[in-house]
C-alpha cells in the first residue's frame, strides 16, 4: 500500500494540463488564471487628492493664501495654481499643476476667500500616479485562482476579458443497488445517493463543473458501458464498489472500459480502498462509498488534481499544529483523517474532533472545518498533543 504522499505525488504526475479560454470578467471568480498579465494603464492615472482639504505650494507654508478653485472628484483644472494661492480640493479629485501637497480641511481655518495653512511636506496627503500599479506591471501571474480583490482589479484595468483554465467537467457515477436518488423515499435496506450532492459542491469549489450520471447498479458491463460513456469529460469519478467485496465491480468494470489502474489502496482510514487509472488523457477516481471516505478521500486526491488541471499554483490546503483535545488509540500502519472543528485559542490553535468517526457517519462533517492527521507510524496520541491538521477553511 502506498502511502497519502506518494499517491498523491503519482497522481499529480499523470494528470493532463486543460487548455485556455476566455472567459468574460463576470464569469471570472473562481477561474485559474493561465497567463500573466501586465497593466496597460497605471493605477492611479494621475496624482490625486487622498482627502479633502486644501491643494497648495509645500515650500509656502505656513502661510495664508488664497483660494482660488473649487476641484471636486472628476474634475479638472488645467491652469497653473500661481504662487501664494491654494485650490480647494476633494477626495480623488486630480491635482492641479502648481502644487504638491494637500493639507486636510481639519487643519485649515477659513477666513472669508483665504486659508491658514500650517506647514506640510511635499506628497501628504496625495496619490501619486502608478504608486499602486505602474504601467508595464505584471499585476497577477499565472496559476492565481481569481477572487474578489483581483476581480477588482481586472477591472480598474480595463481587463473585460480573463484568459483562465478551462473549468474540469466531471462525472459522477455512483454504484450500488441499495442506492437510491435523494428524492425517493428508500425502501428497506436502500440508501439514499448523498456523496454525488456532496462531490457536485466539493468539484464546484475547486473550479470544475460537475455532472452526475446517475445511480450503476451492481453489474459488470452495464458499469464499465456508464464509465466508457463518461469519458468524453475531463475526469470521472466513481463511488463504492472499489473494495474486495463479491459485489465490487468497479476495478473489473474500469478494466472493461479501457482505464489502466494506476493505485489502488492507501494507507489511510478513511478511504483505504482508494483507487486511480486512466484512459488516455482521462483521469478516473475510483472512491470509497461511504460519504466519509468519499469526502476525504476527494478533499486529498481529487481537489489537488483539478487544480493541478487548471494550473493552479497553490493547489494543497493549509496545514497547521493544532492541540487535539481527545486522546486516541490506533493500530500502526494507517494514517488517521479526524474530522475536527479547529478553533483559535490566542495564538494557538486547538481542534475538537466530532465524537462520531464511522467512514458512514455524515454528522462528522458538519461544522468540520480541518481534518487532522494522525500518522501511520502513530499507535496512542495523547490529549493535547500536537498533530499537523489539513485546514478546510480559514481559521
Amino acid at each position: 500500500m502506498r502511502s497519502v504522499a506518494e499517491t498523491l505525488d503519482l497522481v499529480l504526475a499523470q494528470v493532463p494540463r486543460l487548455p485556455h479560454e476566455v472567459a468574460a470578467l463576470g464569469d471570472a471568480r473562481g477561474r485559474i488564471l493561465a497567463q500573466d498579465l501586465v497593466a496597460t494603464r497605471a493605477l492611479p492615472a494621475f496624482d490625486n487628492s487622498a482627502m479633502d482639504g486644501y491643494a497648495a505650494r509645500s515650500a509656502e507654508l505656513p502661510a495664508m493664501v488664497q483660494v482660488i478653485a473649487t476641484v471636486a472628484a472628476g474634475e479638472v483644472y488645467t491652469t497653473e495654481v500661481p504662487a501664494g494661492h491654494a485650490v480647494r480640493i476633494f477626495t480623488g479629485a486630480m491635482l492641479p499643476p502648481g502644487v504638491d501637497t494637500v493639507v486636510i480641511q481639519e487643519d485649515a481655518k477659513i477666513d472669508g476667500d483665504r486659508v491658514v495653512l500650517p506647514a506640510s511636506p511635499v506628497g501628504d496627503n496625495l496619490r501619486r500616479a502608478g504608486e499602486d500599479i505602474a504601467m508595464g506591471e505584471t499585476v497577477l501571474s499565472a496559476g492565481t485562482r481569481i477572487g474578489p480583490g483581483e476581480l477588482g482589479m481586472l477591472a480598474a484595468l480595463g481587463m473585460i476579458e480573463v484568459p483562465v483554465a478551462r473549468a474540469p467537467r466531471v462525472a459522477i457515477i455512483a454504484t450500488g443497488d441499495e442506492l437510491v436518488d435523494a428524492a425517493t423515499q428508500p425502501g428497506p435496506g436502500q440508501l439514499v445517493d448523498s456523496s454525488a450532492h456532496a462531490l457536485a459542491a466539493m468539484i464546484r469549489d475547486a473550479g470544475g463543473v460537475p455532472q452526475s450520471f446517475g445511480i450503476a447498479r451492481d453489474d459488470p458491463m452495464t458499469l464499465a458501458a456508464l464509465i466508457a460513456s463518461a469519458l468524453d469529460h475531463d475526469v470521472v469519478i466513481t463511488t463504492g464498489g472499489v473494495s474486495v467485496g463479491d459485489r465490487d465491480y468497479v476495478r473489473a468494470a474500469l478494466a472493461s472500459a479501457g482505464v489502466t489502474l494506476e493505485a489502488y489502496k492507501v494507507a489511510m482510514k478513511p478511504g483505504k480502498p482508494f483507487s486511480f487509472g486512466m484512459n488516455g488523457t482521462i483521469p478516473v477516481f475510483g472512491l470509497p462509498g461511504n460519504p466519509v471516505s468519499t469526502f476525504v478521500g476527494f478533499e486529498l486526491f481529487v481537489r489537488p488534481a483539478l487544480l493541478t488541471m487548471q494550473g493552479a499554483t497553490v493547489t494543497a490546503r493549509p496545514r497547521a499544529p493544532v492541540a487535539i483535545v481527545r486522546g486516541y488509540k490506533k493500530a500502526a500502519g494507517r494514517a488517521h483523517y479526524i474530522r475536527a472543528r479547529v478553533v483559535r485559542n490566542g495564538e494557538h490553535l486547538v481542534a475538537h474532533p466530532h465524537l462520531k468517526q464511522g467512514s458512514a457517519m455524515l454528522s462528522s462533517l458538519i461544522g468540520c472545518n480541518a481534518l487532522v492527521e494522525l500518522p501511520a507510524d502513530a499507535t496512542e496520541i495523547l490529549p493535547n498533543s500536537t498533530q499537523q491538521a489539513v485546514l478546510l477553511e480559514a481559521v
